[in-house]
């Protein structure tokens, strides 16, 4: 099949390399022609996946049309920032039915990616991937298990034959809603997890902010109309055990940084890549308000990442909360 994805960024030449492997014709496109001209020249995305060889079916392109048009499947990989200008480059092109599926983690605002894509793109079949998948190991072939969420279960089955390999599985949902909110929320916890490392405390620290962060991810998620179970399995627990504990994580090796001491600026600067989790704290942050649900952790990753609270003073006072039930 001709398959097109959106965004050369690490996870998207990740998903690339997976889908030209099973026999696909990949159209990968570039935000920039200069970078298309750099993954034609080396057939490798230097940046992100050094040593990880671009099949010969991976066709590098700077043109919208020729990737979208035609294609079986449109796989979006564009960062939260840019998925709204993305979504518009790309409605013109898109078929009636066509099917896009979103492999990106992270809010606009209060939005979930997916509501921005059919907000521009309602001609479309829209669905989400997600789950724990560094693009490091993926495109080097490790053991890997996703979900993909849909609305049509034959699209979801669909999709779920499109990516499954013997080396990455892929499981089927119908709660767009959680497997998104999964994605994007642990990132927030993500963070967490790095800033306790980087102020030296230890596994117990890092266990407690990753299993009450599930619960407070659930209790948002689920005010919002998804499933609790969603949030134990692939795209809640799973995602938020392999980004906040992995230094491939960008949302780990920030919140690290700036548990060591530096500022929220410089350790973006430093990780010289979009860290999700960021701009996810602040509409966390806000639509727990709005929902009128308790979520203590990410209430304070906002206010040390936004407020200039001191990350030893956030630990001590989500400690000594009152005490409560499980």
């Amino acid at each position: 099949m001709k398959i097109a994805v959106i965004g050369s960024g690490g996870w998207g030449t990740a998903v690339s390399v997976l889908l030209a492997g099973k026999g696909n014709d990949v159209y990968l496109w570039s935000w920039i022609q200069e970078e298309t001209d750099r993954l034609r020249r080396d057939r490798e995305n230097k940046e992100f996946l050094p040593g990880v060889r671009l099949d010969d079916r991976i066709v590098c392109t700077h043109d919208m049309k020729e990737c979208i048009e035609g294609a079986e499947a449109v796989i979006t990989a564009a960062p939260s920032p840019a998925t709204r200008t993305t979504a518009k480059q790309m409605a013109r092109y898109i078929a009636p039915g066509q099917k896009i599926v979103n492999i990106s983690k992270g809010l606009e605002g209060k939005l979930r990616l997916s509501e921005v894509y059919r907000s521009e793109i309602p001609q479309a079949d829209i669905s989400v991937l997600s789950g724990p998948s560094h693009a490091e190991e993926v495109s080097r072939g490790i053991p890997t298990t996703v979900v993909v969420a849909s609305e049509d279960g034959k699209t979801a089955e669909f999709l779920q034959e499109l990516f499954m390999t013997p080396s990455f599985r892929v499981y089927t949902s119908n709660d767009i809603i959680g497997v998104e909110l999964g994605g994007a929320l642990k990132n927030v916890i993500a963070l967490c997890a790095g800033i306790s490392d980087g102020l030296g405390y230890g596994d117990n620290t890092k266990a407690a902010l990753i299993t009450r962060g599930v619960a407070e991810i659930t209790r948002l998620g689920t005010a919002m109309g998804a499933k609790a179970s969603t949030f134990s399995g692939l795209s809640g627990l799973g995602d938020l055990i392999v980004t906040g504990t992995s230094t491939l994580s960008r949302n780990y090796r920030a919140g690290r940084l700036i548990g060591e001491g530096l500022s929220l600026e410089e350790a973006l600067e430093k990780v010289h890549m979009v860290v999700e989790g960021v701009n996810t704290a602040g509409a966390a942050y806000e639509l727990s308000r709005e929902y009128g649900v308790e979520t203590p952790i990410i209430e304070h990753a906002y206010k040390i990442l936004f407020g200039g609270m001191d990350p030893h003073e956030a630990v001590d006072l989500l400690m000594t909360r009152r005490r409560t039930n499980e």
